[in-house]
């Protein structure tokens, strides 16, 4: 039997994978967790039919999401992710000795729980000693903190549907009280191709530069993820990823990178013109 998962990015366009089999299939309180095994993309994770990553490319989003802030400030101490189910940029985080807490914000435990058990190779990541899983809303969570965090990524899909208050200006206020004076906030900005994505780019961005005085956009490459690309957004309050690199720093942990390296963060921030439009 010739089976295939198709993601619809719009009306006319989908990206479809042939896989061997369905892993896992489930309804959780929040959603309809799946996952496929395929011979090009190896284990694939999807969230009411949206594919979330693939084994083979998972670590192009993952090393963009977390290397890029710790090689501006190669000693951030304390970090608050707010999704990262699938354990990629826990595994990411780990690299660096001189992280002391990882707080992790997952609404759906049971994502969590799935992930894993199927995802052997991030498995060891939620057992690390410095992370502290919290299952509940991440708005609600990062309410009630202060100067509590040198970093916070948002690992989360779109600003529609369960995510929507995790897009908001109140959320975004919320985590600029929740860090500390060089804090930073990394944030998914989906991509400016489609017309969908471009709405949820301008949602995104309006939003964050209400918030914090330095806001940059950065992409990388994704070949999983609708039109191939992600847009990233690197929300500061001091720092200035494209001229504080701290090259030597980040080179001397000698942290090893699939993707990720100090000529890439560079050119991540060189952008196409009708990106540049949408800023």
């Amino acid at each position: 039997m010739d089976l295939w998962f198709s993601e619809y990015h719009q009306e006319g366009v989908k990206l479809s994978i042939n896989v061997d089999r369905e892993v896992f299939s489930c309804q959780s309180e929040y959603h309809h967790i799946a996952l496929f095994d395929s011979k090009e993309f190896g284990r694939i994770l999807t969230l009411d039919g949206e594919l979330i990553n693939t084994e083979k490319d998972e670590f192009f989003y993952s090393e963009m999401m977390v290397h890029v802030p710790l090689a501006v400030q190669p000693l951030i101490r304390n970090v608050l992710v707010i999704g990262g189910c699938d354990g990629g940029v826990l595994r990411e985080l780990e690299k660096y000795e001189s992280i002391e807490t990882i707080d992790v914000v997952e609404l759906d435990e049971k994502v969590i729980q799935v992930c894993q058990k199927y995802f052997p190779k991030n498995q060891e990541t939620f057992s690390d000693k410095r992370v502290r899983l919290h299952f509940q809303d991440g708005l609600k969570f990062v309410r009630g903190k202060e100067a509590a965090y040198d970093l916070i990524i948002v690992d989360t899909a779109n600003p529609f549907g369960i995510n929507e208050s995790l897009f908001t200006r109140e959320f975004y206020g919320n985590c600029y009280k929740a860090l500390r004076e060089e804090g930073t906030l990394i944030s998914q900005h989906a991509n400016g191709f489609y017309e969908e994505d471009e709405e949820a780019f301008r949602h995104i961005r309006h939003r964050l530069i209400s918030v914090f005085p330095i806001n940059k956009i950065y992409m990388s490459s994704v070949p999983s993820y609708a039109a191939g690309y992600l847009l990233f957004g690197y929300s500061a309050k001091k720092a200035n990823p494209e001229t504080d690199i701290q090259v030597a720093q980040w080179e001397a942990q000698k942290i090893h990178t699939r993707y990720y390296n100090p000529e890439i963060h560079r050119g991540a921030f060189y952008l196409p013109n009708y990106i540049k439009e949408l800023i």
